[in-house]
C-alpha cells in the first residue's frame, strides 16, 4: 500500500506548483509571448515549453542547492529578479515591434458626418505562416528557465527544512515542477482562448488586448526591476 502521508505531501506539491504557475510575472510573460500570433493549437505546446523550462532549472538547480547545503547570497538572487523584469521588459517591446511589423496602423474615417478612427493591419491571417515547433518553444522555454532559476533559491529552503531525505526532496521537487507544467498548459490555453475569440469582436478588440498584455509586461518588468534595484521585493 502507498504511503497515505507521501501521497499527500506529493499532492500538495503538484498543487503548489499549478498555483505557482499563476505569479504575476509568469502570467505577464507567457502572456506577452502568446500574443504574438494567438492560435489554439500552438498555445499548449508553448504552456508545455514554459513549464519543462521553469521544472529543469528548479529541480537541476534546486537539487544542488539542497545536495550541498548551501544557499544563494542575496546580491545573486536580487540580480537574478532583476534579470526577470529586464526579460518582461523585452518581451513587451518585442510584442510591439511585432504589431507594427504585421501593419497594425490607424486611419482616420468620415461617415455620416461623423470622424472615428479605424485600426487594422495588412497581414490578416497567419495561420498559414506559424514557426516550426521547435522554434515555438524556444522562446517559452527559455523564459520559463529564468523565472524557474528566480524561484529556486526560496523554494530549496522551503523543502529543505520540510523533508528530511535527499530522495524525498526529489519528488516533491518533481511534483512541483510537474504542477507548474499542468498548469501553465492550462492557463496558456485561457489566455489564447480570450486572444482569438476576441478577434470576433473586431480587430480593434484583440489589438487592444495585444497592445494591454505588452504594457503590462513591461510595466511589471519595470516594477520587479526598481523592486530589486531598491532591495524591496515585488511580491
Amino acid at each position: 500500500m502507498p504511503d497515505v502521508d507521501a501521497l499527500t505531501f506529493l499532492t500538495l506539491g503538484v498543487l503548489l506548483g499549478a498555483r505557482h504557475a499563476l505569479d504575476a510575472d509568469h502570467l505577464a510573460a507567457v502572456t506577452a509571448i502568446l500574443s504574438r500570433e494567438p492560435c489554439l493549437k500552438t498555445s499548449g505546446l508553448i504552456g508545455l515549453a514554459w513549464g519543462v523550462g521553469h521544472t529543469l532549472t528548479v529541480v537541476g538547480v534546486g537539487l544542488v542547492l539542497i545536495a550541498f547545503e548551501v544557499t544563494v547570497p542575496p546580491p545573486l538572487a536580487r540580480a537574478v529578479e532583476f534579470a526577470v523584469g529586464l526579460m518582461l521588459v523585452g518581451l513587451g517591446l518585442s510584442l510591439a515591434v511585432r504589431m507594427i511589423r504585421d501593419g497594425w496602423h490607424a486611419h482616420e474615417h468620415e461617415h455620416g458626418g461623423t470622424r472615428h478612427w479605424h485600426a487594422h493591419r495588412h497581414r490578416e491571417t497567419t495561420d498559414h505562416e506559424h514557426d516550426h515547433w521547435m522554434r515555438l518553444s524556444a522562446r517559452p522555454l527559455l523564459v520559463g528557465m529564468c523565472h524557474g532559476l528566480a524561484g529556486t533559491a526560496t523554494l530549496a529552503l522551503l523543502v529543505a527544512s520540510a523533508v528530511s531525505s535527499f530522495g524525498g526532496a526529489a519528488l516533491y521537487m518533481v511534483a512541483f515542477g510537474l504542477g507548474s507544467v499542468l498548469g501553465m498548459i492550462l492557463i496558456a490555453m485561457v489566455v489564447s482562448l480570450a486572444l482569438v475569440m476576441s478577434a470576433g469582436l473586431g480587430r480593434q478588440a484583440q489589438t487592444a488586448l495585444q497592445g494591454l498584455a505588452g504594457l503590462g509586461s513591461i510595466g511589471l518588468g519595470l516594477f520587479i526591476m526598481a523592486g530589486t534595484w531598491l532591495n524591496i521585493r515585488p511580491f
